[in-house]
């Protein structure tokens, strides 16, 4: 059976994705009866989710004793491991993907974190994961660095699909919609169906609030906490509605180009005082993506409030929290560089942790 909540929050246009991946999720049948059971309809990985599900775990054993044998460098295994997960994550997703024309089904898998500050390698690596998965849904994730965005366009002119990860101010934002506007304008040029070609932005939430909250405390602020990564997020598909009524996007869906949907990111609650789905009853509206870790989802089905929209209509009060953050003393500016640079820097920390744990399993199995 399904929860009334998350057909409620589908119904709404909410895609409901999961964000995590596992070898255990799919032999035991987990994002099979997820879909089925929980509406789930795509699944995000990052580094950090893909060192928790190999380092210590036994269903990755087979494969690297045969990687080891082979003599295979450390950072080609990883990718052999995780590149079979997502190849396999998407034949399950893959009825979702059909259902939903394209949009949906979908599963992302992260270029190298050590390539974010590096647009040629960036490039590259996205074209090798897109031939080594082998599969039309999926996602390649790309950084919205600054070094970042001509890879974005370079990708998508490419007519490979991309999920581009860590934004978390409105100027970025605009730049990654900018970019995509120019990679789907250079992949109609090169003649690539525009109608297989889609793309997500993954908008930060909730390490928004972790972060201005600590700088509240630090003013002796209360009012405004865990007020901040919602009314950045609402502002942010205010910012997505005035590009996508535009005559530029309306030339390209003329083409056959779907819109880059806004995805909804960080999304489980840091701080237990506050209501832990309120990353997704607060952020509904038709069109988006919420990709949950599995706790989240949990609660949104028991317990989650969901409504018909709570973004639209909330851009006022939105700017208010923005213009007050600011006159209390908040640096909008320097937070959102701030969690630009620390979600680089714990991608990379937590593939470095995969990388010498795969090196010691390679190295003790040969």
């Amino acid at each position: 059976m399904t929860s009334k909540n998350l057909d409620a929050l589908s119904g709404a246009g909410v895609a409901i994705w999961l964000d995590d991946l596992s070898r255990k999720r799919l032999q035991t049948g987990n994002l099979a009866d997820l879909m089925a059971q929980k509406n789930v309809v795509g699944v995000t990985t990052n580094p950090t989710i893909f060192q928790k599900a190999i380092v210590g775990s036994e269903v990755y054993t087979e494969q690297l004793k045969d990687l080891a044998v082979r003599g295979v460098t450390v950072d080609e295994a990883i990718r052999m491991i995780t590149t079979a997960d997502v190849r396999a994550a998407a034949d399950v997703l893959r009825p979702a993907y059909d259902a939903s024309d394209r949009q949906d089904g979908r599963v992302s898998i992260e270029v190298d974190p050590r390539l974010a500050h590096s647009t040629v390698p960036t490039v590259a690596e996205a074209k090798q994961l897109w031939w080594l998965v082998d599969r039309e849904n999926l996602f390649i994730k790309i950084p919205a660095t600054r070094e970042g965005l001509p890879a974005i366009t370079e990708v998508l002119a490419a007519g490979i699909s991309v999920n581009v990860t860590l934004i978390f101010s409105l100027e970025r934002y605009r730049a990654v919609m900018d970019a995509f506007l120019a990679g789907i304008e250079q992949a109609k040029a090169n003649g690539h169906d525009l109608g297989k070609i889609a793309s997500v932005a993954s908008f930060f939430v909730s390490r928004v609030d972790t972060e201005i909250d600590k700088r509240l405390e630090k003013l002796g602020n209360t009012e405004l906490r865990g007020k901040a990564g919602v009314a950045n997020a609402r502002l942010a598909f205010e910012a997505y509605e005035e590009v996508f009524t535009s005559d530029r996007w309306k030339a390209l869906a003329a083409a056959g180009a779907k819109p880059q949907r806004p995805l909804w990111a960080s999304t489980g609650v840091k701080d237990p005082a506050y209501v832990d789905t309120m990353y997704v009853d607060d952020l509904i509206t038709r069109g988006v993506v919420n990709t949950m870790p599995e706790a989240t989802l949990d609660a949104e089905a028991d317990h989650g409030k969901p409504v018909e929209d709570s973004i639209r209509g909330f851009y006022a009060d939105s700017h208010k929290v923005l213009a007050d953050l600011a006159a209390a003393g908040v640096s909008y500016d320097d937070v959102v560089q701030l969690l630009e640079d620390e979600g680089v820097d714990k991608f990379e920390v937590s593939w470095k942790e995969l990388l010498e744990a795969v090196q010691g399993e390679l190295d003790k199995l040969r």
